[in-house]
């Protein structure tokens, strides 16, 4: 790889985690806030999985306009409705893999303390999440999209265009 692509690579994966930083504040917040609040019993209390799926939307919205804008603020995305279904099935995909540690933590395991919730739907889950995330993102959800030619609209071009 070019010296100048490694470079590329690694600002575009340190703005990605640059964001992702900001979003498991922002998830880690809005749990925290959901189910155990200043008092240890918060609003979500018995529903933590709803509250975790509140976070991770709150938080995800977040990163999707952190990322398009700044992380593959380099590739030509032209507006499609297809890369909205993209991007909310690959965050769909991302949900459960961020759940999944936080279910097994509560129902298979019998923890329900916030050190036991953070380790497993925050730390653990957000890992998973975010790996994924990243290689989506990357492939399917901001894909390297060449931009279009200009068309040449001139005479001389519209002839050599009929003449082929």
């Amino acid at each position: 790889m070019p010296k100048k692509g490694l470079f590329a690579k690694v600002r575009q994966a340190g703005a990605f985690l640059a964001i992702g930083g900001i979003a498991f504040v922002i998830d880690f917040l809005t749990y925290n806030g959901l189910v155990f609040w200043v008092t240890g019993h918060g609003p979500m209390f018995e529903h933590p999985i709803w509250a975790k799926i509140i976070a991770i939307v709150v938080a995800t919205l977040f990163t999707y306009v952190g990322n398009r804008y700044w992380t593959f603020n380099d590739r030509h995305l032209p507006h499609k409705l297809s890369r909205y279904v993209i991007f909310v099935v690959v965050n769909g995909f991302a949900v459960l893999l961020q759940l999944a540690p936080l279910w097994v933590s509560r129902y298979v395991l019998g923890l329900h303390d916030p050190i036991s919730d953070n380790i497993s739907g925050t730390f653990i889950g957000q890992i998973l999440a975010t790996a994924f995330r990243y290689v989506a993102y990357d492939r399917w959800v901001f894909p390297h999209t060449p931009k279009p030619e200009a068309v040449d609209e001139t005479p001389a071009a519209r002839q050599r265009e009929a003449a082929e």
